[in-house]
């Protein structure tokens, strides 16, 4: 029913960039964590804990891009460029709002946020001066992602792989500077690598509003900016209020395991962090696999091709096996370079061994579920399923048993690490049980002025 050759380029034309663009800002965590672990064990745990912070607001984030995204996409597809100038806008303003409220916490409140995730005083003072800079960043995520995404869903993935990469690399040289007081400016360890963050993420703003001040992209419609039609806004949050309450469920739940075992101690927390950023790392395929999928069969569905979005759907499927049991290889092949690489304790390196073996196994789960619930069906709209599947896995199964694990029945750290990772291999059945329904197989698109 599909053609082979242009399923594949069209797979390999939009998941490489974005999987290098995930990439490239994975590395900006790894090289967080290695520069400030050659300094002391300490500051890597309270940056890694502090930017907890960021990850929950860029799960909230995500549901906003998501949204649009999805929609995008399919009206993409469809060709109505003037409906994506108006999603373009809703989400420059929801998550811009979003930003300025993160952005003030971490400025007013910083230690209060820090609290959350540890009990240790110099994990706690360290990681508030590092949010009181950082939170600068913050403020400028929400309107630089909205721009990367809507570049995604027309075709320009290549430019937004260059944007974020130039970010990137120019965070880790700032590091090196900031963080060792290179080139005569003094070592400021933490701080150091928050200011590089915020310098970054200025950039990276910067060149999104230039190169899509190009003919060929699209704008956001500023003569109506706070103008939408109540049928899109109703559509967008359709899509966004699943994607908002699964990303909370996920983001808030992440957040609650990293600070499970950022109470179980030092050792364990500094394993649990070194452990995050390698499957950061590692998901980057996934990720980028993911994100394709879901505009491959938005474009398919939105374009009225509903039978060839239903047999990309099932392809992409059958694709994230493979990529799985891939990634389960890869960490066990590099669970012997991370451990030697990083300084840690004696005991927190048992430690970090244990949780990249129980991590390999939990990686065939997180690619599938990347792949076909945040790829396939919310390509097509069955954005719903996701926050099921989080409330009864994470919130009702993997949770409450990290947290009785913990603090009631004291269980080793290690056991208590794999129920946090338990969610995700535990409901493949459900989510292809989902996946067979096909309730995904549909054309969001209506009928709007300015089709061309």
């Amino acid at each position: 029913m599909i053609d082979n050759e242009v399923f594949y380029g069209k797979l390999r034309r939009l998941s490489l960039p974005i999987a290098f663009q995930s990439l490239m800002l994975a590395l900006v965590a790894a090289a967080d964590a290695l520069m400030l672990g050659r300094v002391a064990q300490e500051q890597m745990t309270a940056v890694s804990l502090a930017t907890q912070v960021q990850f929950v607001q860029n799960m909230i984030l995500s549901a906003i891009i998501a949204a649009g995204s999805i929609l995008g996409s399919q009206y993409w597809g469809k060709g109505d460029k003037e409906t994506l100038r108006d999603i373009f806008n809703l989400i420059l303003r929801f998550a811009g709002l979003l930003s300025l409220i993160f952005f003030s916490a971490c400025e007013f409140a910083p230690e209060l946020l820090m609290h959350i995730f540890a009990d240790d005083s110099t994990l706690i003072a360290v990681g508030s001066s590092y949010l009181r800079i950082a939170g600068w960043s913050y403020l400028m995520t929400g309107i630089s992602q909205s721009y990367l995404a809507i570049m995604k869903v027309t075709d320009h993935v290549k430019p937004c792989a260059w944007i974020s990469s130039s970010a990137v690399v120019l965070n880790i040289v700032l590091n090196a500077v900031f963080i060792f007081g290179l080139f005569g400016i003094p070592k400021m360890e933490a701080r150091g690598a928050a200011i590089a963050t915020t310098i970054s993420r200025v950039t990276e703003l910067g060149l999104c509003v230039g190169i899509c001040a190009g003919k060929e992209y699209i704008r956001p419609a500023w003569s109506r900016f706070l103008h939408v039609s109540h049928g899109l806004l109703r559509d967008f949050w359709r899509q966004c209020v699943p994607l908002m309450g699964g990303a909370l469920f996920w983001g808030v739940g992440f957040t609650s395991y990293t600070a499970i075992m950022g109470h179980m101690g030092v050792d364990a927390a500094a394993a649990n962090s070194v452990s995050a950023v390698v499957r950061d790392l590692i998901c980057c395929a996934c990720n980028g696999v993911g994100s394709a999928a879901g505009i491959m069969v938005g474009n398919e569905l939105g374009a009225g091709k509903l039978e060839t979005g239903k047999a990309y759907g099932i392809k992409l499927r059958n694709i994230s096996y493979l990529i799985g049991f891939a990634s389960m290889a890869l960490v066990f092949a590099v669970t012997p370079l991370v451990t030697h690489f990083v300084i840690l304790t004696e005991k927190a390196q048992g430690y970090l061994t244990g949780m990249m073996l129980i991590m390999g196994v939990y990686m065939i789960g997180r690619c599938v579920n990347t792949v076909t619930i945040n790829g396939v069906l919310d390509g097509g709209g069955d954005t719903v399923f996701d926050m099921y599947s989080l409330a009864v896995c994470m919130w009702c199964v993997a949770i409450p048993l990290a947290l009785l694990g913990a603090f009631v029945f004291h269980w080793p750290v290690l056991l208590v690490y794999a129920c946090t990772c338990l969610d995700e291999v535990g409901k493949i059945p459900w989510v292809m049980h989902r996946f067979r329904k096909y309730k995904w197989v549909q054309n969001l698109t209506k009928e709007m002025k300015g089709v061309e």
